[in-house]
């Protein structure tokens, strides 16, 4: 397992990370010594424990959450309080967090970029004396490198990876006679039978405060013309936005609009996913955090395919992001923080952790046992098989630019003729990022 996460997660590949964990409804949980009590505060009413603010929100992830804070004081060396929030809720308010007079002390979060960007504002804890523990200093060179911030101190500390692909469920396929396609046009056939069915074809969900669904297809898209090395350069502002290669995504994109559910950026993926899950659509470009929204009885059902090859030349890339937590420079509890995130690291919290939620994630350390399920099984093989390894779009560039792609993939699917003046003025709106 060593191996392969050196395998998959080499330094050329350190792609920057993006805002993506957690679905569900908001509200928060305080968990303290295994009490579960209501409260509004990202901080804890019990004295010394540490606050764990965390945006996994679905169902079987903030039952799972709440299992780990148990275990963690069952074993004894501190506390922690847990305070859920809406995953979205979360991802706009973290900057407040962070920087108000009494911020929450540990959180949920994603290194690369979007950690780095903290770091460089002095609002994020030097973890570099929890990365000697024992168990952190078995993690991999890539994973010690991706969690290390441009000032050499170790800032994030990774728990669990996940991948993407076209989700469906195995029963639906099986009752419309339809098969996982090989190629992109046995994809568009597959779209044509799903159609033809009077099903839609492809789910989406990028309505509501969930437009950044959309960043997926683009992801996708562009990885599979024109390459991981070249996405990663265009996030970076090496590339134009405005460039015909870019324009060639789009053209590619058109070919599947018609098969999209209408519905599709009118409804948040939330909504999308029950859709899936009820046979209303067909499939969908989504990670497997969604799972943890799904009922138990359907897990076994789930399954998914790698999205479409397009042009065999260019190398295999696969979407794998890693998440886990950092904490807040602030924070009056230093010594429990650290010692909470050393805890965090063990094999045994990523096991109890996956146990608890529909355990789709893969664990980041080397001895941690996945769920050793038929899909997740699939999944690990997926992302061994890449020749490259991409995030999602704010993870691979940073928080800023993220609306930017909103705002462009919105227009885009509701007017896809339009498409010239939309990357003329994506071009400008990103540039304004890049030299902010």
């Amino acid at each position: 397992m060593r191996a392969h996460r050196e395998y998959f997660m080499t330094n050329h590949q350190l792609s920057r990370r993006r805002v993506l964990a957690g679905l569900g409804a908001a509200g928060t949980t305080a968990l303290i010594s295994g009490c579960v009590t209501s409260t509004s505060s990202g901080k804890s009413s019990s004295k010394g424990a540490v606050t764990l603010q965390s945006n996994l929100s679905a169902p079987q992830a903030k039952s799972a959450m709440e299992d780990l804070v148990a275990a963690y004081a069952k074993q004894g060396s501190g506390r922690a309080s847990l305070n859920t929030v809406a995953s979205e809720t979360f991802r706009t308010q973290l900057p407040t967090y962070l920087t108000s007079a009494n911020p929450p002390d540990v959180y949920t979060w994603y290194p690369g970029s979007v950690a780095d960007s903290y770091a460089k504002k002095n609002l994020l804890l030097d973890l570099s004396d929890v990365w000697d523990s024992p168990d952190l200093k078995r993690y991999s060179k890539a994973l010690h490198t991706l969690c290390t911030a441009s000032s050499g101190k170790k800032v994030f500390v990774p728990t669990t990876y996940y991948w993407w692909g076209m989700f469906y469920r195995k029963s639906n396929f099986a009752k419309w006679g339809v098969e996982e396609p090989k190629s992109w046009d046995d994809f568009l056939d597959l779209c044509d039978k799903l159609k033809s069915k009077g099903v839609a074809p492809i789910g989406l969900g990028a309505g509501g405060n969930t437009a950044w669904v959309a960043s997926a297809w683009f992801d996708y898209l562009d990885i599979r013309i024109n390459g991981a090395d070249y996405h990663r350069q265009l996030l970076a502002g090496k590339h134009r936005f405005d460039d015909p290669e870019v324009r060639k995504v789009f053209d590619r994109w058109q070919e599947v609009l018609p098969y999209f559910d209408p519905n599709g950026a009118a409804v948040p993926f939330e909504d999308a996913t029950t859709s899936l899950l009820n046979g209303r659509s067909g499939m969908m470009l989504i990670g497997t955090f969604f799972a943890d929204a799904a009922p138990k009885d359907a897990l076994g059902d789930i399954d998914f395919f790698r999205f479409p090859v397009i042009d065999a030349k260019v190398p295999l890339a696969e979407e794998a992001p890693t998440d886990g937590y950092f904490a807040s420079a602030r924070t009056g509890r230093g010594d429990q923080v650290k010692d909470l995130l050393r805890y965090l690291a063990t094999a045994e919290a990523q096991e109890i952790y996956l146990k608890g939620s529909s355990g789709t994630a893969l664990p980041c350390h080397p001895d941690a046992k996945d769920t050793g399920t038929a899909l997740v099984k699939k999944g690990r093989k997926h992302i061994e098989s890449a020749a490259e390894i991409t995030q999602f779009f704010n993870r691979d560039s940073s928080d800023a630019l993220q609306p930017t792609a909103d705002n462009a993939l919105i227009k885009f699917l509701a007017k896809p003729k339009t498409i010239g003046s939309i990357l003329t003025d994506w071009q400008r709106d990103a540039e304004k990022i890049w030299s902010a």
